[in-house]
């Protein structure tokens, strides 16, 4: 697309930004994968025509005021990368945009008051699991809670688990094959900590040693994509420093939207000191799915007392952001009796995507009840995914149906696949795996 911005005037995010825009040749291929556009109908809430409005107020044409209540509506899900023949990197341009448009805003006291609960809070696990705490004593008096904060407490669980730390080495089971570093993620780590203790017991099961540096902080991936640059950049810097050890095979991370965001540090801290290292670092980070998948020659998994049939919903931030797409579904068909299913417009995303269903509630519960009714649809017993944000969207939607339906971390089925036949482990344990 022919531009006349100017990159230098926006700094070092500036060239990213121009280069996304000239890639896109308007073609419209991204309109059918854009969730958005499929729930609004509107040209401006496509992928195209959010690059149609940056462009204009890059090169100075538009407002940004008259761009924002687009591009605030978008997902951030990538949905559009893959489907587009061009190969634009939207990702290079929508959370720089936002993180240029973000000091200019003019927000109401409560929607400031919100953003800065969540910012303050979600990547900080202490906080947070004091948050959810108190929010679920709010639910009772939820009429006198102001709108805008509604939808925090509405995705609170019933019940918060017990507080879960790790030990710093996990020492790899039999004869050591890799030595990998754990991020542990902050929602997670409150919300379902076992998705970690899964991981380093599927790791060390098959001779990997997983260090969990205790230096270690928010991804980031939070105030990227909601266009606090200076708080990402901070998270980044502090997870370059805790990753440091050049003994560490692979970072592993289990949850979609960390992974994404350790991906994107290269763009995160473009132009500082630690863009090199940013660069040599997300190329050692990797979702536990993929490295068990080249990681290879897995313990075979027991057969099971009766065959189960899984849905597995792609989170956009492993299938879009990062091209994880066959390694779940690879890992999950290594389990005897497991049939896999997969769910009609499975690329639409849940409308979880970070703080979405936070800041865009009417979008994200369209969503979130669509996606539910689509797993639900494919008959399936036990619904897998790879992201935190997924899980809990989802399992609040399908309790809104009414639908009984469990979901869990493809690397919590099959660590209880594993375990299925372990009777150390005793009878509940045992039964786990199948929800």
């Amino acid at each position: 697309m022919q531009h006349t911005i100017d990159p230098q005037r926006y700094g070092p995010l500036g060239e990213p930004m121009a280069g996304a825009v000239q890639s896109c040749v308007h073609c419209g291929f991204c309109l059918a994968a854009c969730p958005t556009y499929q729930e609004l109908g509107q040209e401006m809430d496509s992928p195209r025509g959010r690059i149609l409005l940056m462009k204009e107020v890059l090169e100075g044409g538009l407002s940004t005021e008259a761009a924002l209540p687009y591009v605030d509506q978008c997902l951030g899900c990538l949905a559009c990368e893959p489907a587009c023949p061009s190969g634009v990197a939207y990702r290079d341009l929508i959370s720089p945009f936002r993180s240029l448009a973000e000091p200019h805003r003019k927000r109401p006291f409560l929607d400031r008051a919100r953003r800065t609960l969540v910012s303050q809070m979600l990547p900080f696990p202490s906080r947070f699991r004091l948050g959810a705490q108190l929010g679920r004593l709010g639910k009772m008096a939820a009429p006198l809670v102001p709108g805008s904060f509604r939808p925090m407490l509405d995705l609170l669980p019933e019940r918060i688990p017990s507080k879960v730390s790790w030990p710093e080495i996990n020492p790899a089971r039999g004869t050591k094959r890799a030595r990998v570093a754990l991020l542990l993620g902050c929602a997670q780590r409150v919300l379902d900590p076992d998705i970690n203790t899964a991981t380093i017991d599927i790791l060390t099961r098959h001779g990997v040693e997983v260090v969990v540096p205790p230096s270690q902080g928010c991804c980031g991936a939070l105030s990227w994509h909601v266009g606090d640059l200076a708080a990402a950049q901070k998270f980044a810097v502090q997870n370059l420093k805790a990753f440091a050890d050049s003994r560490i095979d692979a970072v592993i991370t289990n949850a979609a939207g960390c992974g994404s965001g350790l991906h994107e540090y290269h763009l995160i801290l473009k132009g500082t000191r630690w863009e090199e290292q940013a660069e040599a670092f997300r190329r050692r980070v990797l979702d536990v799915t993929v490295f068990l998948h080249r990681l290879g020659d897995l313990e075979s998994i027991p057969e099971p007392s009766s065959p189960i049939t899984v849905a597995y919903h792609d989170a956009c931030h492993l299938a879009n952001a990062q091209g994880v797409v066959s390694e779940p579904r690879s890992l999950l068909r290594r389990i005897p009796g497991l049939k896999l299913v997969e769910v009609a417009e499975g690329h639409l995303c849940c409308g979880s995507a970070g703080t979405y269903n936070i800041d865009q509630p009417e979008i994200a519960n369209s969503l979130g009840r669509q996606k539910a009714e689509a797993l639900a649809a494919t008959g399936a017993e036990l619904i897998a995914t790879g992201n935190i944000g997924c899980l809990t969207q989802i399992k609040t939607h399908l309790d809104r149906l009414g639908v009984a339906l469990p979901i869990r971390h493809t690397v919590q089925i099959l660590r209880d696949a594993y375990c299925s036949h372990e009777s150390s482990r005793g009878d509940a344990e045992a039964q786990r795996w199948v929800g």
